[in-house]
């Protein structure tokens, strides 16, 4: 039985501590979920990398205000920002305040765009380094199991490095794998696992 704030508690969500509502509405309904839409993909590339040493809650907290203030996640419009917008969203604490990675999500946006253009979407560049350009189903039976990145996304995130991509390492390369579902980790006995 589940009411407007709570969520069933016969189900298995192993590994998925706490239980903040908004942690278990993200899990349950997208984390791990495959990505097919650009847009989509770049909300997750921005948030990624806004949550660089800091709690991935903390960033689902701000993520309305990151919708608000980084135009809904337009990567054309954020691709135009300027010094003034950076300035603007220094003085914001609906987002995380670190001028470095602000900017580096405009700098990010025109990346995307160059990605898209290059390879007709973003998700079909990064499907590119999937084996057979098909996500990659793990069998974890516990968190401990689970790696904090692979030579997946230590080629993905090196790529990406070379194109000039700012925060987006290998550990956050594959924590984005897994969000966007191109990494299916979630644990075997998972309600949320497919296979």
């Amino acid at each position: 039985m589940t009411t407007k704030n709570s969520f069933p508690k016969n189900i298995v969500r192993r590994g998925w501590r706490g239980n903040d509502p908004l942690y278990i509405k993200y899990h349950d309904e997208e984390w791990g979920k495959e990505v097919t839409d650009d847009k989509k993909m770049f909300e997750f590339l921005v948030l990624e990398s806004a949550q660089a040493g800091l709690s991935w809650i903390t960033i689902l907290r701000k993520r309305e205000g990151y919708r608000k203030t980084f135009t809904n996640f337009d990567a054309k419009k954020i691709a135009r920002f300027t010094d003034a917008d950076v300035e603007r969203l220094m003085q914001d604490e609906n987002i995380v305040r670190n001028r470095l990675k602000i900017q580096s999500a405009i700098s990010n946006a025109k990346l995307f765009l160059d990605i898209q253009e290059e390879f007709g979407s973003f998700c079909s560049y990064l499907k590119s380094f999937l084996p057979g350009g098909k996500p990659v189903i793990n069998k974890w039976k516990t968190l401990a199991e689970i790696p904090a990145s692979t030579p997946l996304s230590d080629a993905i995130s090196k790529d990406m490095k070379k194109r000039s991509f700012k925060f987006f390492g290998t550990t956050i390369c594959y924590a984005h794998l897994q969000a966007v579902g191109y990494v299916n980790d979630h644990l075997v006995d998972c309600h949320c696992r497919k296979s």
